[in-house]
């Protein structure tokens, strides 16, 4: 079974990584466009409010009440079940996501004001950030159809997966990018504002993704009229299980918002460079973490239907394992070179046209989201063991002391140190939220982490400190500073493999080998 977990994580990882490489491209175009000024700013915050709901509804609440139960259906009564509560739930989902997407547009002032109350406030005073708000409003009205699409598209792809289309879903997300990429490109001159470009650019991306993603839900035979059914047994049962979910596994988009909104009344550039940063993080976060969990929950699922509990806590070991063999170098290595990967994605441009040093400023963003690297990709493990189960009280109740303590270190540390107390702020959270799952979970007898995973997490440590300290050594005799880009692309590139290759001979050495990740060891 692992094998199969690990070729399909392996497929979704490939998907994942075009899509991020795409992702950073479209970063770059957007720092070469709008820099890390007003516009910037603005447009970030038009679109990470779609995003925010899109990611705590579609892609995390509703994804995890959906996925189990879905897999209960197909288990246990077959296909033609499985068809009619997928076009119950497409069908009452979509009625809904229509008339808050209405609502949004013709009440993005509202939205604006609501999630940028500082800039409302310049604006009814005439003050700087007036022309911050106008612009909001008008990007919202672009943006938050997004949701829509998007939440649509959420649903079909987990119908996919839990079918084991995963390419499918892994790969739409590429969609999006090179809409964004296109518009930025042949539409910023049909503007005064370049960020009307993008965010037409995010429109048209959410409705390709939507269309990209129904002809292979055709092919499976799921592809049937919606029906509004908001009383329908199974349906009844995914709403019980979404409110809670709500402030579970997606607890950390809700800190990104709370990020957001305070980086508001900071200085200009902070929402920017923490966008950037945050960007960088989801990279491995996207490349790694979350492809594990895109195969690993509706594997737990099908296996607690089944009443297969020791396959399920070996399944859950085994992805723990996984996220540790890559997120622990993952997060040395951000630490001792983004300076040159921001340098080499970011540094032209608006981006580098600034009083303000905008390369050290997101770098020390991802220094402070790198520290909770490893906890974001663990919390993408272990939440799924509760919600496979359907349980969405426990990590509701685990997420809510999480969201607390991210707004009480915010309160602590923003004052100090800024944005880079926000981002701090948000990892130390993100730990409390992985260590606090992880306890549950061990106190309720559904996975206790085995002594084979640890020693592996003590091997994985003394790789990377061993390989970080030499990269960062290396970094230093190299006058990268000034140089071309395609110079910098270069050193990056050798650095890379210098820092893969150390960590992972380092690993092998330990007595790591391919069949210790590919296949599930016994639990001690």
């Amino acid at each position: 079974m692992a094998k199969g977990l690990f070729k399909s994580g392996m497929i979704v990882s490939a998907m994942t990584m075009l899509s991020r490489i795409l992702g950073l491209v479209r970063d770059a175009v957007v720092a070469n466009l709008l820099g890390a000024g007003l516009a910037a700013d603005v447009f970030l915050f038009a679109n990470r409010i779609p995003n925010f709901f899109r990611r705590l509804f579609a892609e995390g609440a509703f994804a995890q009440a959906f996925i189990p139960v879905l897999s209960e259906i197909k288990e246990k009564h077959g296909d033609d079940q499985v068809r009619v509560f997928v076009a119950q739930a497409a069908g009452t989902l979509g009625t809904i996501l229509l008339l808050v997407t209405i609502f949004g547009v013709v009440g993005s002032p509202v939205i604006a004001a609501l999630f940028g109350t500082t800039w409302f406030i310049d604006w009814l005073q005439g003050g700087e950030s007036a022309a911050k708000f106008t612009l909001a409003s008008n990007l919202l009205k672009l943006t938050v159809p997004y949701l829509f699409f998007i939440s649509i598209v959420a649903l079909c792809g987990a119908v996919l997966n839990v079918y084991n289309r995963f390419s499918v879903a892994a790969f739409t997300p590429v969609l999006l990018n090179m809409s964004l990429i296109s518009c930025a490109i042949f539409l910023h001159d049909k503007f005064e504002q370049g960020a009307y470009a993008l965010a037409i650019g995010v429109f048209i991306g959410g409705l390709v993704q939507l269309l990209f993603q129904l002809p292979f839900l055709g092919k499976l035979g799921m592809l049937s009229k919606p029906t509004f059914a908001w009383r329908a047994p199974n349906v009844v049962k995914v709403r019980k299980l979404m409110l809670p979910a709500i402030f579970g596994v997606s607890v950390s988009q809700i800190n990104l918002l709370l990020d957001t909104i305070i980086a508001a009344a900071l200085m200009t550039g902070s929402i920017a460079w923490l966008y950037y940063s945050d960007r960088l993080i989801e990279f491995p976060l996207g490349l790694f973490g979350i492809a594990i969990a895109t195969v690993i929950l509706p594997t737990l699922a099908k296996l607690h239907a089944n009443d297969k509990l020791e396959d399920f806590q070996k399944t859950m070991d085994w992805g723990v394992r996984f996220v540790l063999l890559l997120g622990i170098p993952a997060m040395g290595g951000l630490i001792v070179i983004s300076p040159l990967i921001i340098s080499v994605l970011f540094g032209h441009g608006e981006f580098i046209n600034s009083e303000v040093d905008n390369v050290a400023a997101v770098s020390a963003g991802v220094t402070a989201y790198s520290v909770g690297l490893v906890s974001f990709m663990l919390i993408k493990v272990l939440a799924p063991g509760f919600y496979a189960r359907q349980d969405t009280k426990t990590p509701v109740k685990i997420g809510v002391k999480a969201l607390v303590l991210n707004m009480v270190f915010n309160l602590a540390l923003a004052p100090f140190i800024g944005y880079l107390g926000l981002a701090l702020a948000t990892s130390l959270s993100a730990t409390c939220n992985a260590l606090l799952l992880y306890l549950a979970l061990r106190n309720n007898n559904i996975y206790r982490v085995s002594r084979f995973t640890i020693w592996f997490a003590l091997k994985s440590i003394a790789a990377t400190i061993v390989m970080s300290f030499s990269v960062y050594w290396l970094a230093q005799q190299i006058a990268w500073q000034g140089e071309g880009t395609l110079v910098q692309v270069t050193i990056l590139g050798g650095l890379l493999a210098v820092a893969m290759t150390l960590y992972f001979s380092i690993m092998f050495i330990f007595g790591v080998r391919v069949s210790t990740i590919k296949e599930i060891q016994q639990l001690d």
